[in-house]
This record gives structure tokens, C-alpha cells and sequence, in this order.
């Protein structure tokens, strides 16, 4: 197979949080290998437009939505949006998240967890929803989940966010199955902790030293960067991957021996 520089020309993608951190990461690679990407962001519309137009310069095709995901009109609103500006989405990456308050269970109170699921859960199944016309009438349609290496390792404080992760991840297997028909595939990334900005913000929080001084004591010498998490992605949707579908990718060098903190950084 012939190995082209720019695998997903003509694809059209959706990186839901693509304004910074794992997200911003993911969106600039696909659009190195050719997609148009969609850049969602919830807020910080000079951040979405810093991807868009450093995207742009490197001669790639990206345009910005404001919508936050756990908002059903907004992403509706977006998606018929995107539609008319770049074409139907045929790739969607669902990485908008938030982190929990890391409150232990007897401390966390059911609003917490609703929140949760409405980020990582309820808001992106509803965007699914929204996507899946134009996802089974492509060639290819691809969903790819963010998820999170601490839906094994449970830690103590965070059972908001695990459950919520934990809830996708059952869905989009569960999505990969019933779309499999309709030449959907739907793969699961998760990384551990990532040197994001918000992977720092974490990090302080626990008390631990900054992420460059943790580099020593991870895999290969070093924290994951969100490059190594976006070229996963790339892959999941390049022709390489036309027969995997319903599958879970860690992204954590095999795992730290000592865990750092409760989520990874996005």
C-alpha cells in the first residue's frame, strides 16, 4: 500500500476541546495529513483561533465552533454549521472534558456525577447522534473516544471522572458493534498523564514536582507529550486501521510505576 504524505485528504473532522492541550494537538496533525478540521472550543475563542491559524499557515484547511458539549442545541447548531462551511463530518474525535473535583464518594454528591456524565457522556452520545447520518454515508466514518488510563487504576478522589469515562467507553463499544454495518469504526484512546497545561495544574495540585521533574521517573525517560496521544489518533484514522474497530489504545509508556495523579492532563 502506498504510503501517502497526506493519508486523510478529503476528510472532514471534528476535534471537540481542539483549542489546547491533547485537543489542539490532535487537530493540528490531522490537518498535516489532510483533513479539514473542525475546532471546537467551549470558551477561549483566541485559543481555538491560534489552532485555526497555525493550521492555516502550515497550508492545511480549519475553521473554529464555539459550543459547549454537554449543550444539545449548541452542538446541533454547530454541526449544521460545519456542515454547510466544510461538508458532513466523516471523523469526529470526542476529547472535550472537564476534570472532577477529586472529593471522595462519601463527600461527592449526585450532582457531581451528573455533571460529569453531561461532559463525558450524555453531551458527546448526543453529538454522536447528531453526526451519525453523515458518519454512515461517507466511504469511511470514524469516532474515536478520549478516554482515560485511570478508568483501571481507580484512584482514591476521583470517582466522578472514572465513572463518566468508564460510562463512554461501555457506549462506544457498544456503538462500534451496532455501527459496524454502516462502515463506522469506533476506537478508544486513553492516555495517562499528559504535559499539558492542565497535566501541570494536576500535578501541582497533588503536590507533586512539576511534570519536567517527573520526566525521569515515567517511561522512556519521560511524561507523555500530546503529540504522542495525537499520532495515535492519526493512525486510528488512517487506512492502517481499516480493520480495527471497538479497540482500546493506552497511551501511557506501560504504565508509571508510581501514579502521579487522578486524571490526565487535556
Amino acid at each position: 500500500m502506498s504510503r501517502n504524505a497526506t493519508p486523510l485528504t478529503g476528510r472532514i473532522a471534528l476535534v471537540t476541546g481542539g483549542s489546547r492541550g491533547v485537543g489542539r494537538a490532535i487537530a493540528t496533525r490531522l490537518a498535516a495529513d489532510g483533513a479539514a478540521v473542525a475546532v471546537n472550543y467551549r470558551r477561549d475563542a483566541g485559543a481555538a483561533e491560534e489552532v485555526v491559524a497555525g493550521i492555516a499557515a502550515e497550508g492545511g484547511t480549519a475553521v473554529a465552533y464555539r459550543a459547549s458539549v454537554d449543550d444539545e442545541a449548541a452542538v446541533g447548531a454547530m454541526v449544521q454549521r460545519i456542515r454547510a462551511d466544510l461538508g458532513p463530518v466523516d471523523l469526529l474525535v470526542s476529547n472535550a472534558g472537564t476534570a472532577s473535583r477529586g472529593t471522595p464518594i462519601a463527600d461527592t454528591e449526585e450532582q457531581e456525577y451528573l455533571r460529569l456524565l453531561r461532559v463525558h457522556t450524555l453531551g458527546p452520545l448526543a453529538l454522536i447522534r447528531a453526526l451519525l447520518p453523515g458518519l454512515r454515508a461517507a466511504a469511511r466514518g470514524d469516532v474515536i473516544v478520549m478516554s482515560s488510563a485511570i478508568v483501571e487504576t481507580t484512584p482514591a478522589g476521583g470517582a466522578a471522572y472514572t465513572m463518566a469515562k468508564a460510562a463512554m467507553e461501555t457506549a462506544a463499544r457498544t456503538l462500534a458493534h451496532e455501527e459496524r454495518p454502516h462502515g463506522v469504526r469506533v476506537n478508544i484512546v486513553a492516555p495517562g498523564l499528559v504535559a499539558t497545561d492542565m497535566g501541570e495544574r494536576l500535578v501541582a495540585a497533588s503536590g507533586a514536582p512539576a511534570i519536567a521533574d517527573l520526566d525521569a521517573r515515567y517511561p522512556f525517560g519521560r511524561v507523555a507529550r500530546p503529540e504522542d496521544v495525537a499520532g495515535v489518533v492519526a493512525f486510528l484514522a488512517s487506512a492502517d486501521a481499516d480493520y480495527l474497530t471497538a479497540q482500546r489504545i493506552l497511551v501511557d509508556g506501560g504504565g508509571p510505576d508510581v501514579p502521579i495523579v487522578a486524571v490526565p492532563g487535556r
